[in-house]
């Protein structure tokens, strides 16, 4: 039994769920009570099960892609199978992460997997959903669904997780947050070699900078932002800045949970059942596009502010 796994017998129901959470402010109460309670639970009988994090996650995706069948139907029973696979592959996708803080057991390709999860049930989703229009719409439905998936949906997620690595990375501090820079990344990669033990990291590096690469290009003014900041501070940034930097992001993070998943799906459930899933295509379109743009104008400000108090310090 692990020294997290002692500590947790020790504390109620509910603070041992919150102890599985990366932060409140970055997970609501929403979360809470529909994801991370449900995803605990899942977490628990795995632990009795001896059932290791990889295995969960797996799991997990095979439900999220097993929802597309289902999704391609226009039938309510159908797509209520669609809607609770989902929902289940969910809160195993939150157990996977749960379960190896619980036992201890986490591991770079738990990592990959993990965040690779939710990408591959959208592949098929979008997928399903432009098969399911084109009786009617014809090739329009896969422009339509390109559009909002490979276009909208990649960009809005890639934002949203983006900013919410950094909140932790300013309230919880550079070892308890993922927030990671391609410039360090690529020094790591270029000191690994394919022809050797570590060629999977290699791989893994390759892929993920660039993923960085294009949070990055996204976000001029918070990249010089973190160059002042890492030229003055390091990573032991002053409180002050730290405490401001939290107390205006905040508000922002429930903003980034809906670009991610939480009204994203809220809205794919409800058309799905009501069988115009192009409403989900518009709405990822143009509603969550709206967000996007001014969720990355009011952030982009914060740093903005904050480099130039660097400015006026030096």
């Amino acid at each position: 039994m692990t020294a997290e796994e002692k500590s947790i017998q020790h504390h109620s129901f509910w603070d041992n769920v919150r102890s599985t959470m990366k932060s409140e402010d970055t997970e609501g109460r929403f979360e809470l009570l529909f994801t991370r309670t449900p995803g605990y639970l899942w977490a628990q009988l795995f632990r009795v099960l001896h059932v290791h994090p990889i295995a969960v996650t797996l799991i997990s995706i095979v439900l999220g892609a097993a929802s597309a069948f289902f999704f391609v139907k226009t039938d309510l029973q159908n797509n209520i199978i669609a809607v609770c696979l989902l929902v289940v592959a969910n809160w195993l996708d939150c157990a996977d992460g749960q379960l190896a803080r619980i036992t201890g057991k986490r591991t770079l390709i738990g990592r990959i997997l993990d965040g690779f999860a939710g990408d591959v049930w959208f592949q098929f989703i979008y997928v399903a959903l432009a098969l399911r229009l084109t009786p009617t719409w014809g090739i329009w439905g896969w422009l339509l669904g390109a559009y909002a998936g490979y276009w909208c949906h990649v960009r809005q997620a890639n934002l949203a997780d983006y900013y919410r690595n950094q909140h932790l990375y300013f309230q919880l501090g550079a070892r308890r947050s993922e927030l990671d820079r391609s410039k360090q990344l690529q020094i790591r990669y270029d000191s690994l070699l394919w022809m050797s033990p570590d060629w999977f990291e290699k791989l893994y590096l390759f892929f993920y900078i660039r993923y960085t690469l294009r949070q990055e290009h996204m976000t001029p003014n918070c990249q010089t932002m973190l160059d002042l900041l890492e030229v003055r501070y390091g990573d032991d940034v002053p409180d002050e800045l730290r405490e401001e930097f939290v107390r205006r992001s905040r508000p922002m993070m429930p903003v980034c949970q809906a670009l991610t998943f939480d009204l994203r799906i809220g809205v794919l459930y409800l058309t799905a059942l009501l069988n115009c899933v192009w409403v989900y295509f518009l709405f990822e379109g143009i509603v969550l596009q709206i967000i996007f743009f001014r969720l990355r104008s009011k952030h982009e400000q914060l740093c903005r502010d904050i480099a130039e108090k660097l400015r006026d310090k030096s």
